[in-house]
């Protein structure tokens, strides 16, 4: 049953809002919306986001800010390199089956440490211990993907691993699966510019309009 907070969106809808947001923080025109007390209020009966994001966990790179949005806006979830594991399908699943949101993005960045520590790794043979090797060895498979140059740079690999973990959520998760198929919620994949601050497109499941969403991205 929907609270009466809710709004509904489209996944079509929802990407534009998503990016109408970015356009503004990009322009120096941010709302800064629903941070005050009666948003904060609201929300406590329960979260009603219109966005699941899986990001990067760089600190420069706050998802709620770089797409000016507030409280209760974005269900986030985070891991260096955005790397894939079960606790983090887990949470978009739960984004999907419990929040009904109608997006799911997945946000990588330029100059990405996890992937530049992967592309040295690589190059020496010479592997980080702890457990950060665990985070290499999942980024790896995007880093000798072929469809990349043969000397690829961090930020191609990052394009690359943005593009593939949007995939591998369809390919591993039933339930999104079936959403996206059902027209219920949508998988993008994003790139985020340090310099400028901007986003862009670089995966799009079927059911989005990809041309349509452009016009903010301008």
């Amino acid at each position: 049953m929907m609270n009466s907070n809710e709004q509904v969106f489209t996944p079509q809808q929802a990407l534009e809002r998503l990016l109408e947001g970015n356009w503004r923080f990009v322009h120096g025109r941010v709302e800064h919306p629903n941070q005050d007390a009666e948003r904060r209020n609201d929300l406590v009966s329960g979260q009603f986001p219109y966005a699941t994001l899986f990001g990067c966990a760089d600190s420069r790179i706050a998802a709620e800010v770089i797409f000016d949005q507030g409280l209760g806006d974005m269900f986030v979830v985070r891991t260096a390199g955005h790397v894939m594991e079960s606790a983090i399908t887990g949470s978009l699943e739960y984004a999907i089956a419990h929040l009904h949101t109608p997006l799911v993005v997945v946000l990588g960045h330029d100059s990405c440490g996890a992937v530049s520590v992967t592309q040295k790794a690589l190059k020496t043979g010479v592997f980080p211990g702890g457990f950060i090797r665990y985070l290499v060895e999942r980024i790896i498979p995007s880093a000798i993907s072929a469809h990349l140059s043969s000397t690829p740079s961090v930020n191609e690999v990052v394009r690359e691993h943005t593009v593939q973990v949007s995939e591998r959520i369809l390919e591993q998760s039933r339930l999104i699966a079936k959403a996206v198929d059902e027209g219920r919620t949508a998988v993008v994949g994003m790139f985020y510019h340090l310099a400028d601050g901007k986003v862009e497109l670089v995966y799009c499941s079927q059911n989005i309009d990809k041309n349509a969403a452009m016009r903010f991205l301008a």
